[in-house]
């Protein structure tokens, strides 16, 4: 596969952009042009996981610039799995936004466009300094995105968001600066081992992780997540929930692996993790809406792919990666159906809502396949794996660790119970006279246009839970190259 190819998922999106905004178009016109661009991203990424099967590193020096100067693209598995992902859940994203009318607003689209090539250019640079312009791509959308249509609501969160991202913005650059000043450079080739050498390089990393951290909304750093995401505008909530801290933790991985060489900071990032898994599962306790406890679940889902990286074995990346995979989609469609009922009752408050499994079965389907894969249930994605992830920590006798995130499954498991009962079964007692004159419901019918999407998102949980062998395999190969980044360094090494 030519290496010229690279540029195209970070070209494509910011051309289209510009030409939508510059051109007048109806919605029409900038659905399908979008769509377009996101098919054309997601089939470039499937090529790259094909043509990395074997391990083997794509690259390109972007501008045709010296060594050192030219923009380093590179695609290992790890990067043309998050590229293929990301790109299908954008896809889906837009369709959903369609269905919603969120994107009858002209800048939605485009905005859209700017903030994919962002994340698609954070999973592809294989420079520091590149990372911290792609993210910054990817934040400056997200702000107009977040705070559209103006409700009292979405400013508040708004601030917040834009407050946590610049300060967070700020240490990451603060952060690359310092490992440039300590060793010279800021290209991870030849960064590769630099942390186990030199004290200063290691703290420098040290703070870039801290500012990845907090963007990946890792406890403590985590307040910003479930204060910002409900108040979103429900299709901008499912776009985000695949790609804004996933580049956080991608970013985590990668660095981690080459930077550290996967040591050094086990005995930091193992409690990190098991407290982000136990205060998210927490934090959902006491909501009662549908989109803030899946935001606390968001944060608590990070801290299983935090934990395999505390692992850092064969068996504990390659469940790491499966996790990271699946899971993008899983909460994606989470989002999706409480969005869907949103859109459809006004709200998704759990005490306005209740029948929609005999109302709208095919959504509540779709929440049920994710919901049992959130929480790890089989025959779906999640309990492949969490399992797996399980399974190495028990190996590495880490039992603590073991009982935290079987537990935490658990409480998972029974948030989403809640969430069922609640919207979805039947509830006698709602239909007391007294109570439903205290506790008005909501009543719709939910439109197959707002169920599609809900629906594509989910089936993969039960198509990988079933058929998980192709994924693990590409899984076990991208796990294959973090522990060893030898090839990986050798290719993006000026």
């Amino acid at each position: 596969m030519t290496s010229t190819v690279l540029a195209l998922p970070v070209a494509l999106p910011l051309l289209a952009s510009g030409l939508l905004v510059l051109v007048p178009c109806g919605p029409r016109l900038r659905r399908w042009t979008a769509a377009a661009v996101s098919a054309a991203v997601l089939a470039l990424g499937a090529a790259l996981v094909a043509a990395t099967s074997d391990g083997s590193i794509v690259r390109q020096a972007v501008g045709g610039w010296p060594p050192g100067i030219s923009i380093m693209f590179a695609a290992d598995m790890l990067s043309a799995l998050m590229l293929s992902v990301s790109a299908g859940l954008v896809l889906i994203s837009l369709a959903f936004a369609a269905a919603v009318r969120d994107d009858q607003d002209r800048r939605f689209v485009p905005l859209a466009l700017i903030l994919s090539a962002g994340v698609y250019g954070a999973f592809l640079t294989a420079d520091l300094f590149n990372l911290f312009v792609c993210v910054e791509v990817m934040l400056v959308p997200s702000y107009a995105l977040l705070t559209m249509a103006g409700r009292r609501e979405r400013g508040a969160a708004g601030r917040v968001y834009v407050t946590v991202s610049l300060l967070a913005s700020t240490i990451l650059l603060a952060g690359v600066g310092l490992l440039y000043g300590v060793t010279g450079t800021v290209n991870l080739g030849e960064l590769a081992g630099a942390a186990s050498r030199d004290t200063g390089a290691a703290l420098a990393g040290g703070v870039v992780l801290l500012a990845l951290a907090a963007k990946a909304a890792v406890v403590p750093l985590h307040g910003w997540l479930p204060r910002c995401y409900p108040a979103a505008p429900s299709a901008v909530t499912v776009l985000f929930s695949g790609l804004l801290t996933k580049v956080g933790v991608y970013g985590i991985i990668r660095i981690y692996a080459v930077v550290f060489d996967g040591t050094g900071l086990s005995s930091v990032i193992m409690p990190v993790a098991l407290l982000t898994m136990t205060v998210g599962v927490l934090g959902a306790v006491g909501q009662g809406d549908m989109r803030s406890i899946l935001s606390f679940h968001m944060v608590s889902q990070i801290g299983y792919l935090l934990l395999a990286v505390a692992l850092f074995t064969s068996a504990a990346l390659t469940a790491g990666v499966f996790f990271l995979v699946q899971y993008v989609l899983v909460k994606a469609a989470l989002l999706a159906c409480a969005g869907a009922v949103e859109n459809t009752h006004g709200t998704d408050r759990l005490d306005r809502l209740d029948d929609l499994a005999r109302t709208a079965p095919l959504l509540a389907a779709s929440f049920l396949v994710s919901a049992f894969s959130l929480a790890g249930m089989p025959p779906m994605s999640g309990f492949t794996a969490k399992l797996a992830l399980i399974r190495a920590a028990a190996a590495q006798e880490e039992y603590l660790a073991l009982g935290v995130a079987t537990v935490v499954s658990l409480l998972t498991l029974t948030s989403m119970i809640k969430i069922w009962n609640a919207a979805f079964w039947s509830d006698p007692v709602s239909s007391w006279p007294s109570r439903k004159a205290l506790r008005p419901r909501a009543t719709g019918t939910v439109r197959p246009a707002l169920t599609a999407p809900a629906m594509a998102l989910a089936a993969p949980s039960l198509v990988l839970g079933v058929l998980a062998q192709p994924l693990l395999t590409a899984a076990s190969t991208a796990a294959g190259g973090l522990l060893d980044p030898s090839t990986y360094v050798q290719a993006v090494t000026p």
